[in-house]
């Protein structure tokens, strides 16, 4: 439910006994209205032709001024034209100072405590609270008290009643508002179309991008399937292959020795052939003599 959207019903018994009402009675109604609890909109009663026929009567003039302030004006207006005005009751005074609060907070979001206090001739700041909480109670408005900043934080009141000759000016701000957000709306969406576009290109890049890795990877699983198995053994001079040539060579050459096949690396078997195929010093040779020869 909208914030005080019941305030309209509350008017209506009002509307209905105003119909046949004039002068002092029509000027009671006023007194009446602007008295009773949960009534906060009062331009209605405006149109019937009793309550207008006070505007231009001199004794109850005062009334309908009285009406034009509940439904317009503020707390501090009351307090610059007391003279011109009844004075109020307690039930009035409370009524007018909530009233008061929703005009200040159509013109700022965040509404001081000094600020309001002298707006609304409040002494204390317990009293100001008070009052505060039993808008917020009453459904006038939303917001949240900041006692450590000393300030209130409206988040949105009530409407009120729209005085004479500011409805074209309410006309035009919203036509400010809409041609501004009308703006807004078109940056973003131009904005929108160009991170769209954007993104569709960085994704085509990217695919395009995915393609050519595939086909690369493709491409060394082709050549390396196509290449001939690496061999690990490695060529000797005068053909053969390494460690095999060199081990058949040993072999045979320890056959021809001693007819049976030998290992070369055994230190002891080597050191021992090594020692049988070597030839024994010969003792030197004595001089020969020469025999003569008859």
């Amino acid at each position: 439910m909208d914030l005080g959207s019941n305030f309209a019903s509350k008017l209506e018994p009002y509307l209905l006994m105003g119909k046949s009402m004039k002068g002092a009675a029509a000027a009671k109604l006023i007194q009446d209205a602007t008295s009773a609890p949960g009534v906060f909109v009062f331009g209605e009663l405006f149109e019937l032709p009793g309550i207008r026929n006070l505007e231009k009567d001199e004794q109850h003039s005062k009334s309908y001024a009285l009406l034009q302030l509940f439904a317009y004006k503020t707390y501090q207006d009351y307090l610059e034209n007391k003279d011109q005005l009844p004075a109020l009751n307690q039930a009035q005074s409370i009524k007018l100072t909530h009233l008061s609060i929703v005009s200040m907070a159509t013109e700022r979001r965040i509404l001081p405590y000094p600020l309001l206090m002298s707006s609304l001739a409040m002494s204390t700041i317990r009293d100001l609270e008070d009052l505060i909480i039993d808008a917020i109670y009453l459904d006038i408005l939303r917001g949240k008290l900041d006692q450590k900043e000393c300030q209130l934080e409206v988040e949105y009141t009530m409407g009120r009643d729209l005085e004479p000759g500011k409805v074209e000016a309410m006309l035009n701000a919203l036509k400010d508002w809409a041609s501004t957000t009308s703006a807004v709306l078109s940056t973003l969406d131009s904005q929108l179309a160009s991170l769209s576009s954007q993104t569709a290109s960085n994704k085509e890049r990217r695919e395009e991008y995915e393609v050519r890795v595939q086909h690369l990877m493709k491409e060394i699983n082709n050549k390396k399937d196509a290449a001939p198995p690496y061999s690990t053994r490695r060529a000797m001079p005068g053909g053969g292959h390494g460690h095999g040539q060199m081990a058949a060579s040993s072999s045979g050459m320890v056959g021809g020795m001693g007819g049976d096949r030998m290992d070369v690396d055994e230190p002891e078997v080597a050191a021992g052939l090594k020692g049988k195929n070597r030839k024994a010093p010969q003792a030197e040779a004595k001089p020969s003599r020469k025999r003569n020869r008859l």
